[in-house]
């Protein structure tokens, strides 16, 4: 990658690669290369404002890479950094920078920290809009900025992120599953804080009956205030209901599911049960053309159940990616339709 060819860097949860590059080729983006959980496209100032609608990419970066791009170099060509920081000023309003870089202390970096205050007018923050990046992830250097000053992945819909809340990157590939340019009938079993259904209906406007439910009322109410902050209150129905109880709303052409484990259940519940009786539930108010697309962590319980279903699973994706408590989750979607 050559001195001064602005690129832009699109990075995503590990396990997404085939839902992001269908994505981008909607888009007719042009692919330059990939990295580990990364995929670098040709950079056009018309093309920023749709990267920024991209649903299955987790951040963007403007970036530069070369061979000399050390922050030596780079606090001696301070031009390189201005450049960069020129572009991205125009698409939003940062007040605050960080630089994230080996050495963050050293005079070269403080140099650059006092020429964007100089400059630019911005405070140096930890929780910065303007995220400003000099590394060596290969063999080469890169220094980016991140387009946004929150990222992709942080929608405007979402007041307030419930423990355990699904990604919307993740809530937007579970959806891509399910053919839902062709189907009108949309039911989310256990619909927690509805990013599921959010993201179906504002990327899906031919879906008609959007239909979510769940046990929680913290859940259902929370949901029920994203919904509303989405407007989409017309559109998008939540539902108090128990699973065991098997509540009849009609049937439908896609199923989804974030289904629930660990802290987001009953102390005392039966978690085999539990995937037993929603297998069950989902044939009964499945359409034969169908598709049923869940998201777990517990896929070795919940697999044997649907092999000893009326379904079959038709592909599977295994993620990857650290929780906020530095943990590693290996999630899976499993797609699902009748044998």
């Amino acid at each position: 990658m050559s001195d001064k060819v602005l690129q832009l860097k699109l990075s995503y949860i590990t396990g997404l690669r085939s839902v992001v590059l269908d994505e981008l080729k909607r888009f007719n983006f042009k692919i330059l290369d990939e990295a580990e959980d990364s995929v670098f496209i040709e950079f056009s100032e018309a093309i920023i404002l749709n990267v920024k609608k991209l649903r299955g990419v987790s951040r963007a970066y403007l970036i530069l890479q070369n061979n000399i791009y050390h922050p030596t170099y780079i606090s001696n060509h301070k031009s390189i950094l201005g450049d960069l920081i020129d572009v991205i000023i125009k698409y939003d309003n940062f007040k605050t920078f960080k630089i994230s870089c080996a050495g963050s202390d050293s005079p070269e970096v403080r140099s650059l920290a006092k020429y964007i205050q100089d400059t630019y007018g911005m405070e140096e923050n930890d929780d910065a809009d303007m995220k400003i990046h000099i590394v060596k992830p290969d063999e080469i250097w890169e220094i980016g900025i991140q387009i946004t000053p929150r990222p992709l992945s942080l929608r405007d819909y979402k007041l307030k992120n419930m423990s355990g809340a699904m990604d919307p990157t993740i809530a937007y590939a579970v959806n891509s599953f399910c053919n839902l340019d062709s189907v009108h009938s949309y039911l989310n079993v256990f619909s927690g804080s509805a990013t599921l259904l959010i993201e179906a209906a504002q990327c899906y406007p031919n879906l008609e009956k959007l239909i979510g439910f769940d046990n929680n009322k913290k859940h259902l109410s929370l949901s029920i205030k994203n919904i509303k902050k989405a407007g989409l209150i017309k559109r998008v129905q939540v539902k108090e209901a128990d699973i065991f109880d098997k509540p009849n709303f009609g049937t439908f052409d896609a199923i989804v599911s974030d289904l629930p484990f660990g802290m987001s259940i009953s102390k005392n519940e039966d978690l085999e049960k539990l995937y037993t009786t929603f297998v069950q539930y989902c044939e009964g108010v499945l359409n034969r053309t169908g598709r049923l697309v869940i998201y777990t962590s517990e896929y070795k319980l919940i697999e044997p159940i649907l092999i000893k279903s009326q379904l079959k699973i038709v592909e599977s994706l295994q993620l990857k990616f650290i929780t906020n408590v530095d943990a590693y989750l290996r999630p899976k979607i499993i797609v699902c339709e009748f044998k």
